[in-house]
């Protein structure tokens, strides 16, 4: 009944549009506990809201609330207040458990969906990467994410890390790990060993290239492509030659134990293990001839070449565009909410909103038989804000709702992106920044500080 209401209402729209992919049941309301009431935002309601916010970077609360009082007008319904208490109030109700089911239904889903095409040697890869999230400088967000040891107090912001694990052939956000900015994405990595199952590849740079992790990821039956630790000694001489610069190495096990792993678990692992290295050269018109060398559990040569393996980990790349899409086209890279439980459902609602776009996309790529690698994501978002509109007003009808979402493919799926190969763009901004001094003390002294200096000033007419 609460999800049919919610279809009547302004934000149908996004029930029309992503109601498939998600179980709409666990939006219903308890039968007891804090959302067993009738409220003015029920579960359902504020989870179609905060959606709404996260696609629409930018949306104030305030916003959102002016959305549901128009809902509550065209229903002859009392309306509520225009205050943002009542909507903060029910995002911080929205248990954290529902929100991590429905991302973990919508990244199953979009993982099974993906064709047999789509796999790299009928093994499916999961590429990891780690990032940092900026959030707002609150007190409780300083103790749960501690700023920069290099910035003073009261002149940074908090910052939380996360390692996130991506579907190479959807693009899918499949699972993260959240940490501190002390905390390293090797020892974060253990977190998601657990999700790797026999069969996968885990594709990933030389920052996670260690012994533990290797050695896990074989005990799992999964396994690994990442590039040699640059503390790695490197002596083509030992070992079985498989080709040129191609050797077959085994690794001993560290006599050292790190605090990362317990006794138990470093017990486990076995005394050695065998590994392949493989240097794999880059050489493209304009850039400099480089060497890369890999290390993989992927043993055969004939099956596994070393161009293949070099081709693979060029495709590392794209958890950076992954990453680029969630953090700046949905505004992640600066969180928004104001304690820790909070960061977390919006790290939650990032990730949930990242997959449902994902999954329009993917949905279009089968649709009209184009690799969902040439669609835009930002094309794809910005579409859905200009063609929603036309999905409420077409819901009564459903032959009409199709022709609509056929349009809405349509326009999306003859816009691909231009292919640029071997294409290079350096981390550097051309517009610069604003003359403003940065603060070097809290703002409220650096306040008093301009306003004693102003009032020592001479004025100009005492200067003739």
């Amino acid at each position: 009944m609460e999800i049919e209401q919610l279809r009547r209402g302004t934000l149908s729209r996004l029930t029309e549009i992503f109601g498939p992919w998600l179980p709409l049941s666990v939006l219903n309301q308890s039968a007891q506990g804090a959302n067993s009431r009738k409220r003015t935002f029920p579960v359902s309601l504020t989870f179609w809201a905060f959606l709404s916010q996260v696609l629409n970077p930018g949306s104030a609360c305030r916003e959102i609330v002016r959305k549901v009082q128009v809902w509550s007008v065209q229903h002859q319904q009392a309306m509520p207040d225009s205050g943002t208490s009542a909507y903060c109030q029910a995002r911080a109700r929205l248990p954290l458990e529902r929100l991590e089911q429905l991302h973990e239904h919508l990244s199953l889903k979009l993982v099974s969906r993906a064709g047999v095409t789509e796999l790299w040697q009928g093994h499916r890869v999961k590429v990891i990467d780690g990032t940092g999230l900026s959030m707002p400088d609150t007190s409780a967000n300083q103790k749960a994410y501690p700023q920069p040891a290099t910035q003073k107090a009261g002149c940074g912001f908090p910052v939380a890390k996360i390692v996130g694990c991506f579907c190479l052939a959807s693009g899918a956000l499949l699972h993260w790990v959240q940490g501190t900015l002390k905390d390293h994405d090797f020892r974060l990595f253990q977190g998601l060993l657990t999700t790797f199952q026999k069969g996968e590849i885990v594709l990933a740079d030389r920052g996670f290239c260690s012994y533990g992790n290797l050695a896990a990821l074989l005990q799992k039956g999964a396994g690994a492509v990442m590039r040699l630790h640059h503390f790695r000694k490197l002596d083509w001489r030992v070992g079985q030659r498989l080709g040129r610069r191609d050797r077959l190495i085994s690794w001993p096990k560290p006599q050292l134990q790190t605090d990362v792993w317990t006794k138990e678990q470093w017990t486990q692992l076995p005394e050695q293990i065998p590994l392949r290295l493989v240097e794999v050269r880059v050489a493209l018109p304009g850039f400099r001839t480089q060497r890369i060398v890999l290390v993989t559990t992927l043993l055969d040569a004939n099956k596994y070449t070393s161009a293949q393996l070099g081709e693979l980990y060029f495709r590392r790349w794209a958890v950076e565009l992954f990453f680029r899409d969630i953090k700046i086209t949905l505004s992640m890279d600066v969180l928004r909410c104001q304690t820790p439980a909070m960061i977390q459902k919006e790290i939650a609602m990032h990730a949930i909103a990242y997959n449902l776009i994902r999954a329009l996309m993917q949905d279009i790529s089968q649709s009209y038989q184009i690799p969902s690698s040439r669609l835009s994501f930002k094309g794809t978002v910005d579409a859905l804000r200009q063609w929603s509109e036309l999905f409420q007003t077409s819901r009564v009808d459903a032959g009409r709702a199709r022709k609509i979402r056929s349009w809405f493919y349509y326009t999306i799926a003859t816009d691909p992106l231009i292919v640029r190969p071997n294409r290079s763009e350096p981390r550097a901004v051309k517009r610069r920044p604003k003359n403003f001094r940065l603060l070097t003390k809290p703002r409220h002294q650096m306040i008093v500080e301009r306003c004693r200096k102003w009032s020592q000033k001479p004025a100009n007419h005492a200067l003739n």
